[in-house]
């Protein structure tokens, strides 16, 4: 069954080869079931609730991917994506958490519309690669913001500097930094689950120095009932909320595209021509995972970059992606654990996200100004204004004016051009703030 289901023979595989790969992935990306619920519980939602979202999510997503697709890539809800629903949009905007799922679910079905019709690769061909990249560095750098927060590292200055130095004599600082040194060891070694391991270690060290804070053992299995089918999509559909809709949609269309590529690459399974066979059921996996994220309580499901760890374990069909939706399923026992884990705890793993995606800048063509400006005023504009929509939108604004005052205009896309006229729209009109 599982050969005629995945074709193991003609990729070279064994099924115990496959649930191997599918085991380092999950084990590489099984720190999203504790930080998801963190970021999201600063929203107001119910962190035991995101707990159950975030794992069934992704274990649907996982399944339909390696069902459907027949691909070794694996799926859960987004890191920079959940930080941006919880303080870009209901913290710093105001918006209530039920209607930011609403806005996941338009962000997705949109998606899903895109990626059934062909103008998906008009979209992906068009955007230049400085922007992309730019966006994946931007929202590293919206995650560090966020980590050093949490860490007390950077605080908000009282009246002047804007941002200064915090305390970094407390004990929760202390491990903090050992955790995140830790995960950089234990990655460099190759150990899976390093992420995972270093919010592990910094909770066993916060409860030993007695600094856990109210963190402790649940004693029933949280219910999903706090956040199923609570999304508000009227309420998100207004024209204040475009530009936010916007956002996910693209920066989660860009995600998911280099990471199908770039992982499938690395597995050898694109095509001659360098193109990867059944994208669109693979892209039609992803954003109908985001679809149903959005129901259950969480932000944008994506595919995630760990799944290279699969591959390197020698995962070759989605045979290796439903081994870790089976895991997300039983990582559900663990749900009262989680309750132990503080929230500083996750800090060193967002710091160690953060370091990961700023990779991306080094993609960008340093050679010539008018790519490289507007991604560094991406990048930079994202976490100094907390916002990825104003980093998305100062990108392709500046991208096209830069263009064509270079006179280089025929170097830009239509596409490019039409969004950067739509961003300048939205902040000349004030719909966006």
């Amino acid at each position: 069954m599982l050969e005629k289901l995945f074709n193991l023979s003609a990729q070279g595989v064994s099924v115990r080869s496959e649930l191997i790969a599918g085991a380092t992935t999950f084990l590489t990306m099984s720190y999203i079931v504790v930080v998801n619920p963190d970021i999201l519980s600063a929203a107001g939602m119910d962190k035991g609730a995101l707990f159950v979202a975030t794992c069934v999510a992704a274990a649907l997503a996982c399944l339909v991917m390696g069902l459907a697709a027949n691909y070794p890539i694996a799926l859960a809800p987004g890191m920079g994506l959940n930080a941006f629903l919880a303080y870009g949009i209901v913290g710093a905007s105001g918006v209530p958490w039920q209607t930011a799922l609403g806005v996941i679910f338009i962000s997705g079905v949109l998606f899903l519309i895109l990626s059934i019709l062909p103008v998906r690769q008009w979209i992906i061909n068009s955007v230049p690669q400085s922007i992309k990249m730019a966006i994946s560095a931007g929202i590293g750098l919206f995650i560090g913001v966020i980590a050093l927060e949490i860490t007390g590292i950077s605080v908000q200055g009282d009246p002047q500097p804007l941002v200064t130095m915090g305390d970094i004599t407390t004990i929760e600082f202390g491990l903090v930094m050992l955790g995140f040194v830790a995960i950089i060891a234990l990655d460099r070694r190759a150990v899976p689950g390093a992420i995972f391991l270093g919010i592990v270690g910094t909770t066993v060290g916060a409860h030993l120095c007695g600094v856990a804070g109210d963190a402790a053992l649940e004693l029933a299995v949280p219910s999903l009932a706090p956040t199923f089918f609570q999304l508000d999509i009227l309420g998100a559909l207004q024209l204040s909320l475009l530009p936010a809709i916007m956002a996910f949609l693209f920066a989660d269309l860009f995600d998911t595209a280099g990471t199908l590529i770039g992982v499938s690459h690395r597995a050898g399974l694109l095509d001659e021509r360098g193109r990867l066979p059944r994208l669109g059921r693979a892209l039609t996996a992803d954003s109908s995972a985001t679809v149903v994220g959005a129901f259950l309580g969480t932000s944008t499901v994506t595919s995630y970059i760990e799944s290279a760890a699969g591959v390197r374990a020698g995962g070759r069909t989605g045979l290796t992606a439903v081994t870790v939706g089976v895991l997300f399923l039983a990582a559900l026992v663990l749900a009262p654990v989680i309750g132990l884990v503080p929230r500083f705890a996750t800090a060193p793993a967002l710091l160690f996200v953060a370091v990961i995606m700023m990779r991306g800048l080094a993609e960008i063509d340093w050679s010539d100004v008018t790519e490289y400006a507007p991604a560094v005023l991406t990048a930079v504009i994202m976490p100094f204004t907390f916002s990825i929509v104003h980093g998305i939108a100062f990108g392709f604004v500046a991208y096209a004016a830069a263009k064509v005052l270079a006179g280089r205009a025929g170097e830009v896309q239509p596409a490019v051009y039409v969004l950067a006229v739509l961003f300048a729209v939205f902040y000349g009109t004030g719909l966006v703030r």
